[in-house]
């Protein structure tokens, strides 16, 4: 059993390292993807950077769960919402961030997530205070005690803060313009306009596959 376990492994690696060069040979550093950073996160992530206001993040979320799903064990899908659109001041933009970790605690950020780009892009509603996301919430089955003590919180408190860092530092690297933007281990932006349009989906999961390779 040991021996078939070792080849099972040993199997898996040459096939990883097959996957590996076979990507090398379609991708193309300053066509399908840019390395915005000299150095990579400590460990492997996909980052999207993405707003509640940007229309095109709205249309792309469907199959950004798509990617969340197929990432290989152990590489962390993260979600960080940016606060420098013109559609909101600021402020909501801050609570909206917020409210992105709250999902995420409650373990219901896909429903809860969504919840919130409908009322924004699909009832056409506006949001003006921290009780219209509240509402949302609960709308959508969260507990309100839970989200008035997740809001105040230290560690969701600390998950945005680090959000706004991780934005402001790409910021400044000119790597993130526009939403969405998606950065694996933070060294590396994917340029969607570059990629195969007639086999859009298969061509953005294999370029992931390939990059959470690359040191």
């Amino acid at each position: 059993m040991k021996k078939i376990q070792q080849h099972v492994m040993v199997f898996i690696m040459l096939l990883s390292a097959f996957s590996a060069s076979a990507y090398a040979a379609q991708y193309a550093e300053g066509k399908q993807y840019t390395q915005v950073s000299e150095t990579a996160s400590s460990k492997a992530e996909v980052r999207e950077y993405f707003s509640f206001y940007c229309p095109h993040c709205f249309r792309f979320e469907p199959f950004m769960e798509t990617v969340k799903k197929n990432l290989p064990t152990g590489v962390k899908f993260e979600r960080n919402h940016v606060d420098f659109l013109r559609a909101a001041s600021p402020k909501i933009q801050a609570m909206l961030t917020k409210s992105v970790v709250v999902a995420e605690q409650l373990g219901m950020d896909k429903k809860l997530i969504g919840a919130v780009f409908k009322y924004i892009h699909i009832q056409r509603a506006v949001i003006t205070t921290e009780k219209d996301i509240r509402n949302i919430f609960v709308l959508n089955g969260a507990d309100g005690e839970k989200f008035d003590k997740l809001m105040k919180s230290f560690s969701v408190n600390s998950k945005a803060k680090l959000m706004k860092k991780h934005q402001e530092t790409m910021s400044q690297k000119r790597a993130i313009t526009g939403v969405p933007a998606v950065i694996v281990n933070g060294k590396y932006r994917i340029n969607t306009q570059e990629l195969d349009k007639d086999n859009f989906e298969q061509d953005y999961q294999n370029l992931v596959a390939y990059l959470l390779t690359l040191k």
